[in-house]
């Protein structure tokens, strides 16, 4: 089972190394090429073009000048250890074994709008660019367009190395969209997490991205292969609703 999840804006690059092993992004040639463009925007363009404040253009204009290759451990770190938002709440890492972090390293993998897809340990430099980016370059006018179809094989290579039957797709739309699920040589399976406000169940943002993360730490401290074993999943205070469910779209709720 290979599990997909959204990077995070938050980053943390100076926090404890809980692991010492690394590896390197697939698609770090593609981007380079993102970079080089991304050098080419002025501070006030990037305001306008990522809707951020004047700050935080000022930062990012600095990372993409400061993005340089061959990534090491002491001008990088890995993905998982770097994303800090709010779905990298969701996951107990302090707890993790070498065995968990093995395991994650073949089962899990991060959309990223400027490295394409990340295994959980591969090293990164800090950035801002999320996918829903309307970002001209010489491959379209996104970065839908920029990454075409190369995600969707990746994750086909990998369902098939690890012999996996289905893809939780705990992304956010967003991320998801980058690839064509109707392409994955396997079951997809969505999950949906609702909190009870105000005499209803209602997908809350927040929750389900901490939720996200949660199910995401769970399936890989379980080691768990099985579609059928997601629906034990009671981390949080969530629990399986059968009558809300279908087979690919499985609903947990919280009270």
């Amino acid at each position: 089972m290979i599990v997909t999840l959204s990077p995070a804006k938050t980053l943390d690059f100076d926090g404890k190394c809980l692991t010492s092993n690394y590896s390197s992004p697939e698609f770090v040639s593609d981007s380079k090429i993102l970079i080089n463009r991304l050098k080419k925007i002025s501070q006030d363009d990037l305001c306008s073009l990522m809707s951020i404040s004047e700050k935080l253009a000022k930062l990012n204009y600095d990372r993409y000048r400061s993005w340089s290759l061959p990534f090491d451990v002491n001008n990088s770190r890995q993905a998982l250890l770097a994303f800090k938002g709010d779905v990298y709440t969701g996951f107990n890492l302090e707890s993790w074994k070498a065995s968990d972090f093995n395991f994650a390293q073949n089962r899990l993998r991060i959309l990223s709008g400027l490295y394409g897809i990340l295994k959980p340990l591969d090293l990164i430099q800090a950035y801002r660019l999320e996918m829903g980016t309307a970002l001209n370059n010489k491959r379209g006018k996104n970065l839908y367009d920029f990454w075409g179809k190369k995600l969707t094989n990746s994750m086909n290579a990998c369902i098939k190395e690890t012999k996996s039957k289905a893809l939780v797709n705990l992304a956010s739309n967003e991320y998801a969209n980058a690839i064509d699920l109707k392409s994955i040589n396997a079951e997809v399976i969505t999950p949906t997490f609702k909190d009870h406000k105000n005499g209803k169940y209602k997908f809350i943002s927040f929750y389900a991205k901490k939720a996200r993360g949660m199910m995401a730490d769970f399936i890989i401290q379980n080691k768990v292969r099985e579609p059928s074993k997601l629906l034990s999943f009671n981390c949080g205070g969530y629990y399986y609703c059968p009558e809300q469910s279908s087979p690919n779209l499985p609903v947990f709720l919280r009270d």
